[in-house]
């Protein structure tokens, strides 16, 4: 039974480990733009069932209850947490942010398509909006040299007034595309995120239709990290792991104990 102690301690132990890690990189990313948090989801390991609830307990009587040993906990998975992050006003027209669901789309330098909360777009050289990363928004827009009063719509439509026209010209719509399991997205780095099996194929068109949030112009959705509230997870892990480690002390003593006195 005190071998069991230590296995089911060791798993404690790593599972806090875990939640420590995932706790600092929602930590490291505070400040990232569209940053969602994760959590740790675990649950219980199989259980030794030494006696089972309802068995004979004699010719005549039968057992009220059982006897059941854990054997520790593992981990599920991270869970994104998709809620809506604080809107910061920057003022500048290509700073885009969604109010409610929806993802912005880039392409990738393979040709494939990832998914973004961070809209902090800018122009290349050429004109064609991309992310600070240089990666095409997707469907693609172009603004012409020499474009003045550049604005975006709340359902993605992008205007301009071009070069010796009065009235705006409509360049292009930017779409957003919605998953019906966003959980199921793949993170990989550089604020994307890409389609799995478990997200389902994504739903696209304009901001504002069929569930997709509204596009607001000017603005940038800040990581919905709360920091008190992720060092007050970092305390109680913490806590939990010492509990762990003493939990392993406490029983190799117990070993000590009966090796010295067999």
């Amino acid at each position: 039974m005190t071998t069991s102690a230590l296995q089911v301690a060791r798993t404690g132990l790593d599972a806090q480990d875990v939640k420590m890690q995932v706790i600092a990189n929602n930590l490291a990313n505070v400040n990232t733009v569209g940053f969602k948090k994760d959590r740790a989801n675990f649950e219980t390991l199989s259980y030794q069932n030494i006696v089972a609830a309802g068995s004979q307990g004699d010719s005549q009587n039968k057992l009220a209850i059982g006897l059941n040993l854990g054997t520790g906990v593992q981990l599920t998975g991270t869970e994104r947490i998709d809620t809506q992050g604080t809107l910061d006003t920057t003022g500048n027209t290509l700073d885009l942010a969604i109010e409610g669901s929806g993802y912005f789309q880039v392409q990738q330098p393979d040709g494939s398509t990832a998914y973004t909360r961070a809209g902090n777009f800018k122009l290349n050289a050429d004109g064609i909006v991309v992310n600070s990363d240089g990666l095409p928004m997707i469907p693609q827009i172009t603004v012409p040299d020499g474009a003045s009063a550049v604005s975006v719509g709340t359902d993605g439509t992008v205007s301009a007034t071009l070069p010796g026209q009065t009235n705006s010209t409509v360049l292009g719509q930017i779409e957003t595309a919605s998953f019906t399991n966003a959980n199921g997205l793949q993170a990989i780095g550089n604020n994307l995120l890409i389609e799995t099996a478990a997200s389902g194929t994504p739903k696209t068109g304009a901001a504002g239709l069929e569930g997709r949030g509204t596009i607001r112009s000017g603005s940038l959705e800040q990581s919905n990290v709360d920091t008190v509230g992720e060092l007050v997870d970092m305390i109680e892990t913490q806590r939990a792991y010492e509990i762990a480690s003493k939990m392993i002390k406490s029983t190799d003593e117990m070993l000590q104990y009966t090796n010295q006195q067999l």
